[in-house]
């Protein structure tokens, strides 16, 4: 099974409808070309592959405890719910 930053990636890539070699660590949804509505397709296609919740609300970003300032900072945060989760 590949890690949960490979399964990140790969989401987020897909949604951004780019290879995943070109998403970075680095990268923010927005460099990514990532509007509001592939965010939130984002969040679910996460939650559904890692059967978690995020504390994401879509309507209020900026109010979440998620977050979504980068690519690694969303991995992060997957990484830690799996082990909360677990």
């Amino acid at each position: 099974m590949s890690s949960i930053k490979d399964r990140v990636i790969a989401i987020i890539a897909e949604q951004a409808v780019l290879e995943p070699s070109d998403v970075t660590m680095d990268s923010t949804l927005e460099d990514l070309g990532i509007d509001s509505l592939g965010l939130v397709e984002s969040i679910f296609a996460i939650e559904e592959e890692f059967d978690i919740s995020v504390p994401f609300n879509a309507n209020e970003p900026q109010a979440s405890d998620f977050d979504i300032s980068s690519v690694a900072a969303i991995i992060d945060g997957i990484e830690t719910l799996v082990k909360e989760q677990s």
